[in-house]
């Protein structure tokens, strides 16, 4: 089985940086609507011209009134119609995704079994790291916390920052 070219494209990487309003971690302006316009023009969607031209709208309470956040600002949303497509795009993007995982991982099961071993032996002194640094952190805590409640000063001397295990 050879890898498609549309999921070599999507490991390749592209310089560029979103910088807008992002649905699904995607910038709507640069990305979404020249895609969603395109599919259009193509026939593919027929998302409405005022969904394309106004793609944030004002969020409403139940009463009518501008929904406002706990800052202050008045909230946006996108457009239903926008949303509802990104929303099947997701969709359909990660069926592709496990698509492809489960095409390989039944052609070549072999290959595939052996990469999960490489990769969790791999990662075996990451995890130990984190978990001792998190048991360590974690007893900091508690002892901060008794002498913070009791007003005397920890028992245990633990070295800040990270604590490194050799792999």
């Amino acid at each position: 089985m050879e890898t498609p070219n549309y999921i070599k494209s999507l490991l390749m990487p592209n310089g560029r940086k979103p910088a807008g309003r992002r649905v699904w971690s995607i910038d709507l302006e640069l990305i979404w609507l020249p895609f969603l316009t395109a599919t259009n023009v193509m026939g593919d969607t027929r998302i409405p011209h005022e969904a394309l031209g106004a793609p944030l709208r004002l969020a409403y309470d139940a009463d009518g009134s501008v929904k406002f956040s706990k800052t202050g600002r008045p909230i946006t949303k996108v457009a239903k119609d926008l949303s509802d497509t990104i929303r099947m795009v997701r969709e359909n993007f990660t069926a592709g995704l496990l698509s492809y995982a489960n095409g390989v991982i039944t052609k070549r099961a072999t290959d595939y079994k052996g990469m999960i071993e490489l990769a969790n032996k791999a990662g075996q002194p990451i995890v130990t790291r984190d978990k001792a640094n998190l048991e360590q952190a974690l007893i900091r805590q508690m002892e901060e916390a008794v002498a913070k409640a009791t007003d005397t000063p920890p028992t245990t001397k633990i070295p800040e920052g990270k604590v490194a295990i050799p792999a």
